[in-house]
């Protein structure tokens, strides 16, 4: 509403009367001590000159602490100022310091007149709005023309109600100037607005990661999960070794699959996603035989060739580089699992680059496709799955592709292992 609107913004400019009486007792003590050693407060034009000497100082400490931040949570909730027109958080610059310290005086400086306002005007008001009717009002020596003893006493309400008219006008005028000014003052710079687009670009890239840590995860396991109690069917009677196998493999599925799922909710809840590390990561050297041990699991044969080069131990790589390289093997044997039919054959191996100081982990996956021919196009550019599997690659400065060749479906990774730090 707007009475409440109004109300609100004098509330805020008497809140930045008071927030000026610090810098104003200062500046009065300096300028009676200038003027004699007189009390500045007993004659209206020191009083006025005190007023004037503090603001600078008021400009000064503005530039320094957080202004800023304490001024827009002020706007915002006092003079109903959108907040995407408010900058957050403090100014990065000194331009955008400037802009908060002119605020931070127009705000005081005003609220010190409208407060000055609000404390005088009302009880003179009411004194004169009551001289009608209170005789002893029209003895009291006032002075200053209007208001001297010989003046009509039934004119004194109708000058009562114009200075409270006058006081409404002032104050409702100032908060709307401040409201006005404060987007100018107030809001983002070109540098705030980059902050703030690279903040949101981080988080998006943060939760991006972790819908991919979901997807591999959760995507694979209900894959194989789903196959392995086909099969465990399907031989329920012919071969009870073969189920109870199933059987375990999808318990263990499950368990580390529900596991990573509880662990990446609990990082989208607790608010620790922005940890570089914060998600769950199974690697090559401590995860990859499970992983392939589940597929086989699924009824689904799988041939692996691993080289881990020199090292001769995949625990050497790059623990960046071991995690993105287990998901996109997961993601290979997830699309195997769903639209192949046959063998698959991985191979995995660490090979010279390029750049002959550094190397690279080069992952093949190929399988027969299960789709006709002709459809085999359609899965060119894959799912969610595949274009995840790109992005952890291309996070690497390294590439995926994936597609048909000859008469197999292949999916090729390289990951560059520059700067192999741990």
């Amino acid at each position: 509403m707007p009475v409440a609107r109004a109300r609100w913004r004098w509330v805020h400019l008497i809140l930045g009367g008071a927030l000026l009486m610090p810098y104003f007792l200062l500046a009065q003590v300096v300028v009676g001590v200038a003027a004699g050693g007189v009390n500045a407060l007993d004659s209206a034009p020191l009083t006025f000159l005190a007023y004037a000497a503090c603001l600078p100082l008021v400009a000064v400490t503005a530039l320094f602490g957080p202004v800023r931040p304490m001024s827009v949570a002020a706007v915002r909730a006092m003079c109903e100022v959108p907040g995407e027109r408010l900058a957050d958080g403090p100014a990065r610059s000194w331009a955008a310091r400037g802009r908060a310290s002119a605020w931070w005086t127009l705000h005081l400086g005003t609220g010190a007149l409208i407060s000055g306002m609000t404390l005088a005007v009302p009880p003179m008001a009411v004194m004169l709005i009551a001289a009608p009717a209170v005789g002893q009002l029209r003895d009291v020596r006032l002075g200053y023309g209007w208001f001297a003893t010989d003046a009509d006493p039934y004119a004194a309400p109708l000058l009562g109600i114009g200075l409270l008219a006058g006081l409404t006008l002032c104050a409702v005028g100032a908060g709307k100037l401040l409201a006005r000014m404060a987007p100018v003052l107030l809001g983002p710079t070109a540098a705030d607005r980059l902050a703030a687009a690279e903040e949101r670009a981080a988080d998006l890239a943060v939760r991006n990661r972790l819908a991919r840590e979901l997807h591999d995860a959760v995507g694979h396991a209900l894959s194989a999960v789903t196959l392995q109690a086909a099969a465990a069917r399907r031989m329920l009677e012919r071969d009870p070794d073969f189920v109870r196998e199933a059987l375990a493999a999808i318990e263990d599925t499950t368990r580390r699959t529900v596991g990573e799922l509880d662990a990446v909710l609990g990082l989208l809840r607790d608010g620790d996603a922005a940890r570089p590390d914060a998600a769950p990561a199974p690697t090559l050297a401590a995860d990859l035989d499970g992983l392939l041990a589940r597929t086989r699991a699924a009824g689904t044969t799988v041939t692996a060739h691993q080289d881990p080069g020199p090292a001769g131990d995949w625990a050497a790589l790059p623990a960046i580089a071991s995690r993105e390289a287990y998901r996109i093997v997961q993601e290979g044997l997830t699309n195997a699992l769903r639209h192949g039919a046959g063998p698959v054959d991985l191979r995995i191996r660490v090979r010279a680059g390029p750049d002959t100081a550094h190397r690279e982990l080069e992952i093949t996956m190929t399988n027969p496709p299960a789709a006709p021919a002709e459809d085999r196009e359609t899965r060119t550019t894959g799912g969610r799955g595949l274009r995840g599997a790109v992005e952890r690659a291309a996070l690497l400065g390294g590439s995926v592709e994936a597609g048909p060749h000859g008469d197999r479906w292949r999916l090729r990774a390289v990951l560059p292992l520059a700067g192999e730090s741990r």
